[in-house]
């Protein structure tokens, strides 16, 4: 909303000197200014003032060019003089005012606007400029109001319509706003600002894909328009179309090269396409532009949260707290990081911090209830779960991670009454699927009915909770099971189940469907009540010869062994450890089996270094497979990944070594698994302790070895 700047060509009296040759120079220099030539004009109005000091159209005019250069005290000045030498001329009181604007002294420029207008009461230009100047004192009402006066003088006039409109939407004023901007461009069909204004407009309806058109023609109208492109990358990115977002952004920055928060834009784009690293440097490019940049900062913590670089994320959200230490946000992102340490005592105090700020921060709360539970303090993790309740009662991830503590505590009557909101939460919702078939509430009879069990979870679950298929078909119900192909050849023979069917594959008709995670609630499951023989899960005969062949004559007890699981799982970094920290602790007089389908990169080496433990790499095809080695092994011995629970569900000797506060299913005490009955716990001491965990281990091994001496040893099964 640039101010009109007033030329007046009107001569004023130049006597004394020859007045022809003055009012010739005078007329060049005016020539001069309006075809920009700025330098050359201004040396001929000193020319003038030179020898006509009360020259006041030279003055004025010398301070429209001072204005026109960016010299605007100068501009205050020079028109200033020409005002006390000739007061009543309309136009020097508003170029005065667009100067004084410029230099923020906004109730000064309207003061001088209003002066204008009462010594020409047509002056459409300085009715318009005016309501620019209410618009910056955020008097939209008294601006729209000064936009009608002009528009009513100059029913033509686009920048008042598309002005105007900036002030309806700041008043909330949507189709009016838009109205106005569809004038302005009717009028004008190129004006910039117009499709700009229009394209806010619609972004503040909800509108997306027709406001990124709007500041589409605003950019084509004016491609140096960097706010357009801006703002069609954020029309573009509400859209999900993060590509062309970012192609926005970065034609924006082409324009304004010290644009932050183009680059601010694109790090978010990049980061939800998991684009971290790129993110962060978006973000740094951001904050080297404009170094108190506190949110870049912040955003950048997280980025290098989720690049595991949690030393430097902490860094960064304590640079943002220095620069808004009131900001809530910043306090609890920076202790999710210290979480992630392990830190968990200055992890709470981070959630503290941040609940001091703002008490309603339903986040904080639910993150310290977490971190109080990593510390097994299971009433005070509820107590804050159930503050984030009373805070917002309706957001589902509360009531899952409430459940979570108390299956966990083995209160399993509340626990899984409060299951069921995971398939509310933000992370699941979307990923339900719906059918015309009714879902299975627990009470509809089965008797001949077909029943679809599904899953939208793991392969750990999927193993433990397919036990529940037998009690469905102890109702009646004809069950069809649909399992990732990964299991299909491990799960054929399941009891209770009619039919297997490969995700992704046509479904066969069926009467209800139910997933597999409801079935616990449904059977309202307790400790006592869990279903399910030793070896509900059975290998293939075939395959354990095949494998029998593979491994040869066994020498010495077998164990098969795992130390980490997927990567992309979100406990990953606190369930898993190296190879080389795992191997450190075995002793001799094993024959070791790996039964990892995938070997990290930074395990290959030690791997190769250790000829004891045996790796079959593309030889696990599916799971049958390592079902097969788990029944030619004497004894499993896993970290909480999907081996553990095969072997678990196949009735295995296992032993699952587990952190200091463990998945729900594990409990928080004891030795004895309820969900498993031939698996033994090995528990962390403390929070992180892997050494005691795996000392443990080495000593009940050196124990079983030292059981097995003689020339028959007995096998670790029968232990």
């Amino acid at each position: 909303m640039k101010p009109i700047f007033k030329y007046n060509s009107a001569p004023s009296p130049l006597g004394g000197t020859p007045a022809a040759q003055l009012q010739a120079t005078f007329n060049q220099a005016i020539a001069l200014h309006q075809r920009g030539q700025l330098a050359q004009a201004k040396a001929l109005y000193e020319n003038i003032l030179a020898k006509q000091p009360q020259h006041y159209q030279s003055l004025h005019l010398l301070g429209l060019v001072a204005a026109q250069s960016g010299r605007f005290p100068e501009a205050v000045e020079l028109i200033g003089k020409a005002i006390a030498l000739f007061p009543n001329n309309a136009d020097f009181y508003m170029n005065r005012g667009n100067a004084l604007k410029a230099l923020g002294q906004v109730q000064a420029a309207v003061e001088h606007y209003d002066k204008a207008i009462a010594l020409k009461p047509d002056y459409a230009d300085a009715f318009s400029n005016r309501a620019v100047a209410l618009q910056e004192l955020r008097q939209y009402a008294a601006a729209i109001a000064s936009y009608d006066k002009a528009i009513s003088l100059r029913p033509n006039h686009a920048h008042a319509y598309s002005n105007r409109a900036v002030a309806l939407l700041e008043l909330g004023q949507l189709e009016a706003a838009l109205a106005s901007c569809d004038q302005a461009i009717a009028i004008k069909s190129d004006l910039a600002e117009a499709h700009f204004g229009r394209g806010n407009v619609l972004m503040a309806q909800g509108h997306y894909e027709a406001a990124a058109q709007s500041y589409a023609k605003a950019a084509a109208a004016r491609p140096s328009y960097a706010e357009a492109h801006f703002r069609r990358g954020a029309a573009l990115q509400a859209l999900n179309q993060l590509d062309a977002a970012m192609a926005s952004y970065d034609q924006a920055i082409a324009v304004r090269p010290d644009y932050a928060e183009a680059y601010y834009n694109r790090g978010v784009a990049q980061f939800e396409l998991l684009q971290w690293a790129a993110a962060v440097d978006s973000y740094d490019k951001a904050i080297e532009r404009h170094p108190a940049f506190a949110l870049a900062l912040c955003n950048r913590g997280i980025a290098l949260q989720a690049l595991k670089q949690l030393d430097g994320a902490v860094a960064s959200f304590d640079q943002a707290i220095a620069l808004e230490p009131g900001n809530a946000d910043f306090h609890a992102n920076r202790a999710i990081a210290l979480f992630r340490m392990q830190r968990i005592d200055d992890a709470i105090a981070g959630y503290d911090a941040a609940i001091c700020l703002d008490a309603s921060h339903v986040k904080a709360h639910i993150n310290r209830g977490i971190a109080l539970l990593a510390q097994k303090n299971v009433a005070e993790a509820l107590a804050s779960y159930d503050k984030a309740i009373s805070l917002q009662p309706d957001y589902a991830e509360t009531y899952f991670y409430k459940s979570l503590a108390l299956l966990l505590s083995g209160d399993y009557a509340r626990g899984w009454e409060l299951y069921p909101w995971l398939w509310k939460t933000q992370a699941q919702a979307p990923k339900l699927r719906h059918f015309p078939q009714p879902s299975w509430t627990g009470e509809e009879p089965l008797q001949d009915k077909t029943v679809l069990v599904h899953s939208e979870q793991g392969f750990g679950d999927m193993l433990e909770f397919c036990r529940y298929c037998k009690l469905l078909a102890e109702r009646g119900a004809r069950v069809v099971l649909e399992v990732p192909n990964a299991l299909m050849g491990l799960l054929s023979g399941l009891d209770g189940v009619a039919e297997l069917v490969a995700k992704g594959s046509p479904l066969p008709a069926f009467d209800y469907h139910c997933l597999l995670m409801a079935l616990p609630v449904l059977f309202k499951t307790e400790l006592h009540t869990i279903p399910g023989e030793p070896g509900y899960v059975r290998s293939s005969a075939a395959k354990v010869q095949e494998w029998s062949e593979r491994l040869g004559s066994k020498t010495k007890p077998r164990v098969g062994i795992v130390w980490s699981g997927n990567v992309e799982q979100v406990n990953d970094y606190n369930r898993s450890m190296s190879l080389a920290t795992f191997a450190a602790q075995l002793p001799d007089g094993y024959e070791y089996v790996c039964l990892q389908k995938e070997v990290r990169d930074s395990d290959r080496q030690t791997l190769e270094q250790l000829p004891h433990i045996r790796y079959f790499a593309d030889g696990l095809k599916d799971f049958s497979d390592t079902a097969a080695l788990c029944d030619l092994v004497d004894l499993v011995i896993s970290v909480d990944t999907s081996v553990a629970h095969l072997s678990g569900a196949m009735g295995r000797p296992t032993w699952v070594l587990l952190t200091y506060v463990p998945d729900w299913r594990w409990l928080l005490e004891g030795e004895d698994c309820p969900w498993y009955r031939t698996a033994k716990l090995i528990r962390q001491s403390s929070d992180g302790d892997w050494d005691g965990v795996l000392a443990k281990v080495r000593q009940d091994l050196l124990q079983r070895s030292a059981g097995t001496r003689g020339p028959t040893p007995p096998p670790l099964s029968s232990l």
